[in-house]
């Protein structure tokens, strides 16, 4: 639509010039063309629809398809190293919710012995958790404060446990404050009916917003959801990404693909993302 004539903006369905007194709108679903007023946006519904919905599609690829320059665990903020996505091998401090490397949390260890001092959170000070019941205790106190991260492991204790109503209510508040793990456990929650009615459409909306934030396995999923529907194209372009973040099975599903010789990947993508996979699968030890 040509909402810019002669050099002027006007509203798409009315024509009327933007002034002093017309302030033009964008369309809030696509912010793609200008519209005086509501009123005005309903009546060109109808012409406008169609490409409404290709627009906000093709946003939404644009943010979908990026790659994330690392994976949704950041990077452990003592040696600066990405943080390993699979959880093995980081520690969490339930005291303050911070997330360090397990090369740093065994050098302050080995610090603490040396020293012979009481073993402490390196950020806020305060004792560190002996045992389960204390870090539970930490982690609760923690979520009361809307805490995202402790809302999420109250979650995913809570799953533990098979309480998935409870676990379902910790993890969409995480998820509300952008955790992209929330995100990922909530797809898992949808996908399964825990605690919640089956919705395919809720799981890959979840699952999307987990892998714009950088998280492998969500993208591994969305691979594999997009390959069950026949979007094979679609299907390699999340594993290649997935891939490049260091996700084995990613990797491993890209080669079989590519032996097939069906074309869906190139000889330079499987290059470009084994390389990639290497050298973050390498950032990630410490």
């Amino acid at each position: 639509y040509d909402c810019l004539k002669m050099g002027v903006w006007c509203c798409a369905s009315f024509g009327a010039a933007e002034s002093d007194a017309i302030t033009l709108t964008t369309c809030d679903a696509c912010d793609f063309v200008l519209y005086c007023d509501e009123a005005c946006q309903e009546l060109h519904k109808p012409e406008h629809g169609a490409a409404c919905s290709r627009k906000k599609l093709a946003e939404r690829d644009k943010l979908l398809f990026r790659q994330p320059e690392s994976n949704h665990m950041g990077d452990c903020p003592i040696c600066l190293l990405p943080l390993p996505f699979d959880g093995k091998t980081c520690s969490l401090f339930p005291c303050c919710s911070k997330t360090i490397c397990n090369g740093c949390d065994y050098a302050i260890e080995i610090s603490e012995t040396e020293r012979g001092t009481e073993n402490l959170c390196p950020f806020c000070r305060h004792p560190v958790a002996a045992t389960i019941e204390e870090a539970k205790r930490d982690i609760k106190k923690r979520a009361e404060t809307n805490d995202p991260i402790a809302m999420r492991e109250m979650g995913l204790c809570l799953i533990s446990e098979e309480n998935y109503d409870g676990a379902f209510e910790y993890l969409s508040k995480a998820a509300e404050l952008d955790d992209a793990e929330a995100h990922y456990r909530l797809a898992d929650m949808y996908q399964n009916g825990h605690g919640v009615e089956k919705d395919e459409q809720m799981e890959a909306y979840h699952l999307e917003v987990a892998a714009i934030a950088g998280h492998p396995k969500a993208r591994h999923n969305l691979a594999c959801i997009e390959g069950n529907n026949g979007r094979q194209k679609r299907a390699m372009k999340h594993l290649l990404i997935s891939a490049s973040l260091g996700d084995d099975l990613s990797l491993e599903e890209l080669k079989i693909e590519y032996a097939t010789g069906r074309g869906y990947v190139s000889k330079e993508d499987f290059a470009s993302a084994l390389r990639a996979h290497q050298a973050a699968v390498a950032a990630m030890k410490s």
